[in-house]
């Protein structure tokens, strides 16, 4: 019979603190988001300030111990700062953020609305057409509804329609894949009504490159049929994709540059757009004076200076973490800055985070959403951390390295023969890469290359 009982015992347990918290998600954030998110703890923070001038770095990275004297740290008279320092100098274009407008496609749409002489209730009625257009570039309602919701007749919905569907994209504002195909053809075309019987009858053997059958129903040569298809493919199935309704700039900014000096690599981290750190003097004074304050005022400052002391330790903690992984990175992936993808070794987490001497979750944290500028490009973090295979010599291959083969060895085959998944197998084998055909099939779905029966050219 089981009976309750009090047992006393003792165990450790992470207590996930506001600190620590604050200090995974400093390390998580890409440059530019942690540029934001630093904004973000100004306005809330009055001990934060951002310095005129360029001073002193105290250095926040040192020890573990997470209790901070607050007097004893400010003895120094440092200003805490972060960002600048003065055996660095400051290397002009080294991080060179890519910026790209995106014009919005309702915008683009009612500027050729406006410019063409209609009523005010045709503009009214072509305004809310264009409201309901996808980012696809479909229409996302039917003109029932639209008739309904601004009380018109559906003559006069279908009479601006036709007009917008003018416009350019041209194939926008369908209401299906194949209205908007059928939009983009030539009437003047002379295989105008081949093109409308193709699209209507045979989306889906069109797709699946059964050409045969197609030739069958049209009566007409597999060569006719496939210079048809080639045609019809060349038209845009979502033409709104042309114009972001985003209107926003967007950029890829590098958190980390790989400089080749001489027969090195030099690791630079991007701190540059992130703003620089101080501790206002007057909060700073207040801890330091010995004086009578009010014992409220006391508290909140002091908890204040503790947050704001922990968000310049975090940050200065992400780069050190940055600059250690890429740096490890760069020992193991030599080869590959040197000579390009054919060098690229299987990386994992757990190699990195043992040669940095941190959990392999903190090496994650470090590399999540973030880019690195190389000799040899601009690459996503995880592009270093690839899985690999074992070639037949008992060395590792990269598996972006196999993806590549597998991209040459595709475009390099015979178009009326294309190469099966079980061919380009054995073709890597051959090569000394023994992986499963179904690994294979695997790659080439993950490069976007369809089957060898959708290749198929005649």
């Amino acid at each position: 019979m089981m009976e309750p009982k009090l047992i006393l015992e003792q165990t450790q347990k992470l207590i996930m603190t506001p600190e620590l918290k604050q200090a995974i998600t400093v390390l998580t954030l890409p440059s530019l988001e942690l540029s934001n998110y630093i904004q973000h703890q100004l306005e809330e923070n009055p001990v934060l300030e951002l310095p005129d001038g360029m001073d002193n770095v105290a250095d926040m990275s040192g020890g573990e111990d997470t209790t901070i004297n607050l007097k004893e740290l400010f003895a120094d008279s440092s200003d805490l700062g972060l960002g600048s320092y003065t055996s660095r100098e400051k290397k002009e274009n080294v991080f060179e953020p890519v910026a790209v407008q995106h014009s919005s496609l309702q915008d683009y749409l009612k500027f050729q609305l406006h410019i063409i002489k209609l009523t005010s209730r045709q503009q009214q009625i072509g305004d809310f057409i264009i409201d309901n257009i996808t980012e696809d570039g479909y229409l996302a309602i039917s003109l029932h509804d639209m008739a309904q919701s601004l009380k018109v007749n559906a003559s006069e919905i279908e009479e601006i329609l036709k007009v917008i569907q003018t416009f350019d994209p041209s194939g926008i504002a369908a209401a299906n894949l194949a209205e908007c195909l059928k939009l983009q053809l030539d009437p003047g075309n002379p295989k105008y009504e081949l093109f409308i019987q193709l699209i209507n009858d045979h989306l889906d053997d069109i797709a699946a490159n059964r050409l045969s059958v197609i030739a069958k129903s049209l009566k007409l040569t597999i060569k006719e049929t496939q210079e048809l298809v080639d045609e019809i493919k060349t038209l845009n199935p979502k033409p709104g994709l042309l114009h972001s309704s985003d209107n926003t700039v967007e950029y890829i900014l590098p958190d980390v540059v790989i400089e080749r000096v001489a027969n090195d690599y030099v690791v630079l981290v991007n701190d540059t757009s992130v703003p620089r750190l101080n501790i206002n003097p007057y909060y700073r004074s207040m801890v330091q004076n010995n004086g009578i304050i009010d014992e409220n005022a006391r508290k909140f400052v002091e908890g204040k200076l503790n947050s704001a002391v922990w968000l310049i330790r975090s940050i200065e903690q992400r780069r050190l973490t940055l600059f250690k992984v890429a740096t490890t990175v760069v020992e193991y992936q030599r080869d590959f800055l040197d000579n390009g993808i054919s060098n690229l070794v299987p990386l994992t987490l757990k190699e990195v985070a043992d040669k940095v001497g941190v959990h392999e979750s903190t090496v994650s944290r470090a590399i999540a959403g973030k880019y690195v500028q190389t000799p040899r490009g601009t690459f996503s973090w995880k592009f270093f951390f690839a899985s690999g295979v074992v070639t037949s010599e008992g060395d590792a291959a990269s598996a972006n390295w196999v993806k590549k083969m597998i991209q040459d060895l595709i475009a390099e085959e015979n178009v009326k023969q294309p190469l099966s998944d079980q061919k380009l197998t054995n073709l890597l084998a051959e090569k000394g890469i023994n992986i499963s055909r179904r690994t294979v099939a695997k790659y080439r779905e993950e490069l976007s290359i369809p089957s060898s029966s959708k290749r198929k050219r005649y």
